[in-house]
């Protein structure tokens, strides 16, 4: 079963570790600075922004990394109530050792491929699914760049994390219930920043309901 309040918690600093590691690669990767130049350059000429092209990277740093866990949730969601039919991610039981085997038949594709390869493979699969495809269409900031190597491990390793007494996960996001509004709430909390910055609050139950009721 979900824990949100752990999870939260988990994920919160998982954001953190790769906005600095997206920060490093973008600092030493000319690829992935033309594209942060080029966002902040459409953001400049449609008046989006009066910072500087520093102050305004760390905002798209946290939109990236907050996209990468986000994009993990939900797939692993998706594999965990058997949305998905195969793990790629993990999965309780024999599904972590299924999506651990995938990924590695995947990786001996080819010398040059790596763990963020792997990651973008699944969620490029993930995205052609019905209901998914809209959670991850060109819009995600997924697509714009990745973390390193050792930013795609941290993901894996932390959606993969199992309990040393019981051996089982430590995040199980299995739910008869298919309840997702943990998700909102995720979104909402896992950057103090940017909940500031882009006023990411989850519609209350009560304002949800009244909708319903009058639609």
């Amino acid at each position: 079963m979900i824990d949100p309040a752990g999870l939260t918690g988990e994920l919160r600093s998982l954001v953190v570790q790769l906005q600095d590691d997206l920060r490093v690669r973008a600092d030493a990767d000319g690829s992935v600075a033309l594209v942060v130049s080029g966002e902040y350059a459409r953001a400049k000429d449609a008046k989006r922004t009066a910072l500087s092209e520093s102050a305004w990277r760390e905002g798209l740093l946290t939109q990236v990394a907050v996209g990468w866990v986000l994009t993990a949730v939900f797939v692993r969601f998706c594999e965990d109530n058997g949305l998905i039919p195969d793990a790629a991610l993990s999965g309780p039981g024999e599904r972590r050792a299924q999506a651990e085997g995938a990924q590695t038949v995947f990786l001996r594709g080819g010398a040059e491929l790596g763990e963020r390869d792997y990651l973008e493979h699944v969620f490029k699969q993930a995205a052609d699914l019905p209901g998914l495809d809209q959670v991850l269409g060109k819009h995600n900031p997924v697509w714009m760049f990745g973390p390193s190597e050792d930013g795609a491990r941290l993901i894996l390793s932390t959606f993969r994390a199992e309990d040393d007494e019981s051996g089982e996960l430590v995040w199980d996001f299995t739910d008869p219930a298919w309840g997702t509004r943990f998700l909102g709430d995720l979104y909402q909390d896992l950057s103090e920043a940017a909940k500031k910055n882009f006023a990411l609050l989850q519609t209350p139950d009560f304002v949800e309901s009244f909708i319903l009721d009058r639609t």
